[in-house]
């Protein structure tokens, strides 16, 4: 290994790469995955590696170091939006490991790629919604995740079968899967009544909740959301980091080149926080 060889360490790409195709040590691997989804590297040879990883573990039994390399390559291949990644990724929501599984649904929704809903779909309809799934250590499917990823890719779409399956998960009795359904039926249908399910969960005694309530308006893009983010009992920066999403991305399309009064009202709101 090269000086920099410790996980951590500043590298190059190439040395990510060097490390990545190494077999012997996870954790290089590990970071090297890592490493190349954060940097946004997507040549042929680090897309190529990154999916070896990735099907290294869809076709044969895995041990736990190369599931834990596989789920950072499949986190990765999102982030680099790679075409070629596609088939693997939804091959990999069917994987018995959870957080696999997880990074794939994510990963699918940054790919922008539309052909990925109907697994997504059929994904989350495996999903355990009743009262036993608030008492469950963990879930049987990664249903925030799946939520999110269907918001991005059929946003806009007011696709009403995806708006009936995404429905169900609005009186899931886990209030962040309730969120984040109620954010991915705001984002398909463009209506922001539903947004209301959220709004309920910034009074929420829990702080982890309140944080991710909005987190999920913010993505939303829904802006009448905006006073009622600001007064939330959050902390400031969760705040602004969702302001800012409102002021940049807002549900009705584009962000205006010229300010208008919306975005004047966001950007008092967010003067406020500072």
């Amino acid at each position: 290994m090269d000086e920099n060889s410790s996980a951590g360490q500043p590298i190059t790409e190439a040395q990510a790469l060097e490390r990545l195709e190494q077999r012997q040590d996870p954790s290089q691997r590990y970071y090297a995955a890592w490493w190349l989804g954060r940097m946004r590297c997507d040549s042929p040879k680090a897309i190529s590696l990154l999916l070896e990883a990735l099907r290294n573990v869809l076709n044969d039994a895995a041990s736990t170091d190369e599931l834990m390399v596989a789920r950072n390559a499949a986190r990765a291949l999102g982030k680099l939006k790679a075409p070629k990644a596609i088939p693997s990724l939804l091959e990999a929501l069917e994987h018995t490991d959870h957080d696999l599984r997880e990074a794939a649904a994510r990963s699918l929704g940054e790919s922008g790629d539309q052909r990925a809903i109907p697994a997504l779909l059929k994904t989350l309809s495996h999903s355990q919604i009743d009262a036993k799934a608030a008492s469950t250590a963990r879930l049987d499917q990664p249903c925030e995740a799946l939520l999110e990823a269907i918001g991005y890719l059929a946003k806009g779409s007011q696709d009403t079968s995806i708006c009936d399956e995404l429905q169900r998960f609005c009186l899931h009795p886990r209030p962040m899967v309730q969120s984040a359904a109620c954010r991915a039926l705001v984002l398909v249908s463009g209506n922001g009544h539903w947004a209301e399910g959220i709004l309920k969960l910034l009074n929420d005694p829990e702080p982890l909740i309140r944080r991710g309530a909005v987190l999920d308006l913010g993505a939303s893009g829904w802006r009448d959301a905006a006073p009622a983010i600001a007064k939330c009992a959050a902390e400031s920066n969760i705040k602004l980091l969702a302001l800012r999403q409102l002021l940049e991305q807002p549900l009705e399309g584009p962000a205006p080149a010229a300010l208008g009064s919306g975005e004047r009202q966001l950007l008092n709101l967010m003067d406020g926080l500072l």
